[in-house]
């Protein structure tokens, strides 16, 4: 009796996660016993529910702890200069925040990784299985229309999910698109197929133009399959399920990554209104808050949370994952402390400066402990179960602006509106007025890397910008040309991959 197997540079079942969803299993011969909490292969797409549950399952592999539920975020963070590791704990990014990982590394490296592949490879698993099994969604077991509706839905859902996969990895194992020529550079292995031996695990790396491609790709077909919102009243859905607007959320930040502007700019306009107050006309409504602290306040389901992974005491992204046990405080005298692992650096954004005044409500996430200041944004207190946030309206939003001012001349009225929106949001005694086109772009870098402070996308803005990662400590600045600039291949990569090259 055959199970699917991970690719994970080992064998490893694939598992639907009991804990959270719930065990299934199939009648076996007692001298041949199955684990209560897996499924066998030709029995998972039997009903339904079993499918249903699958999908799920795919949401949970990527949202793994050591992936999009928390570390993701963290290593996008502390590379760059604005928070100061405080507890040189080697298991919780230290050689990250050093710039000193290697392909040995293993909390960090090689785990990310790991993690990553094998979701991809349950997600392949899960394609795979849909296409082999479709002989079997007919009635009675199965609604009429099963095959045009939910099938579709649920292949766009695991696309867009493996397209945010590889555009992750992507951006910390490979050179920046806009880095030297991205059909010559080395991307990833680009695994498209399901993988349930180690037959193939020899693959040469695609280049980093193909990766992009299959992840455009993947997010087309999504925004052609995935439905337009799960229900008026299904807020919970429409923030923790990929819907259509979620795909084209994703395809303004690909295309940003990508230097690609005018794209940008096409597919923001499907779901940014051309005037202020900024809306989403079809789909779901997202919009900006009136306060940016109601964003991040539980539950954290308002509409401008367009794609968030949801967690809760029973499915925990695990201790040393948690976004809050990273950035608060761990002094028992703090309100809900965490690991204190990294403080906000003093010399780094929250540097005192006119461009952030006292004024503004996102400073309310900064709080004092001692002589250290720390982030808040992560409030929920032990154990931090915080939705991971992967992308927000106002990313939408800043994403447009700075594609208008990319490819305008002097001070566009429309990008400085969008930028303006985000900044009034959280201070209204501002309004921002550059005085000309390299102005306005300094102003949008400022404004993304304070409003997404804590969210992981401060090394994704450094690369896709060819900038070097600024000193800060003890640790010195990383230009584009050095070879720490984008993390090495895994050793485990390399020596399983006979086909694999390192990065140089």
């Amino acid at each position: 009796m055959s199970i699917r197997n991970l690719y994970k540079k080992g064998s490893s079942l694939v598992f639907l996660s009991v804990f959270a969803f719930g065990i299934f299993s199939c009648q076996t011969d007692l001298l041949d016993p199955v684990p209560q909490t897996q499924i066998i292969d030709q029995f998972a797409f039997d009903t339904p529910e079993r499918i249903s549950l699958q999908v799920n399952n795919l949401y949970t592999a990527v949202k793994n702890g050591q992936f999009l539920g928390g570390r993701y975020q963290v290593y996008g963070e502390i590379r760059a200069n604005d928070f100061l590791n405080r507890t040189t704990n080697g298991v919780t990014g230290l050689l990250v925040w050093n710039q000193t990982v290697t392909e040995t590394s293993q909390n960090d490296v090689i785990s990310l990784w790991n993690t990553a592949y094998a979701a991809i490879n349950q997600i392949n698993v899960f394609l795979q299985g849909l296409d082999d099994n479709e002989a079997k969604f007919i009635a009675p077991v199965f609604a009429a229309d099963y095959t045009t509706t939910l099938v579709p839905r649920f292949k766009a859902e695991a696309r867009l999910l493996r397209a945010l996969s590889y555009h992750c990895l992507v951006q910390l194992y490979a050179k920046p698109y806009t880095l030297g020529n991205p059909t010559g550079s080395p991307g990833l292995p680009l695994r498209l197929q399901a993988e349930t031996s180690l037959a193939n695990n020899d693959l040469a790396r695609s280049s980093v133009a193909e990766v992009y491609s299959q992840i455009l790709a993947d997010l087309d077909f999504a925004e052609q399959n995935l439905p337009l919102t799960y229900g008026a009243s299904a807020s919970l859905l429409n923030v923790t399920r990929a819907h259509r607007n979620t795909a084209i959320a994703l395809k303004t930040r690909v295309y940003l990554t990508m230097g690609d502007y005018d794209s940008v700019i096409e597919e923001a306009n499907k779901i940014v209104s051309e005037d202020g107050p900024f809306t989403a006309a079809t789909g779901v409504p997202h919009a900006l808050q009136a306060s940016v602290a109601s964003v991040f306040a539980s539950p954290q389901e308002t509409t401008e949370s367009i794609l968030s992974f949801p967690f809760t005491a029973q499915n925990a992204p695990g201790t040393q994952n948690q976004l809050g046990f990273y950035y608060r405080s761990s002094a028992s005298t703090s309100t809900n402390p965490g690991g204190g692992e990294y403080g906000l650096n003093q010399l780094g954004i929250m540097a005192p400066s006119s461009a952030w005044p006292d004024t503004d409500a996102r400073r309310t996430f900064i709080y004092k402990v001692g002589t250290e200041y720390y982030w808040g944004k992560y409030p929920s207190g032990t154990p931090f179960l915080d939705k991971a946030p992967v992308i927000r309206y106002a990313e939408v939003l800043l994403n447009l602006s700075e594609a208008i001012a990319r490819t305008t001349a002097g001070v566009d009225e429309r990008a400085l509106e969008l930028l303006n929106a985000v900044r009034q949001r959280s201070d209204n005694t501002v309004s921002l007025a550059p005085a000309d086109n390299t102005e306005l772009l300094d102003a949008l870098k400022l404004e993304r890397r304070i409003e997404f402070l804590g969210e992981g996308l401060r090394s994704m803005d450094i690369l896709r910008l060819n900038e070097e990662f600024p000193a800060k400590g003890s640790v010195g600045a990383v230009p584009s040309t050095a070879l720490n600039y984008i993390w090495p291949i895994p050793s485990n990569e390399l020596a399983a991959n006979k086909l694999m090259t390192r990065n140089e």
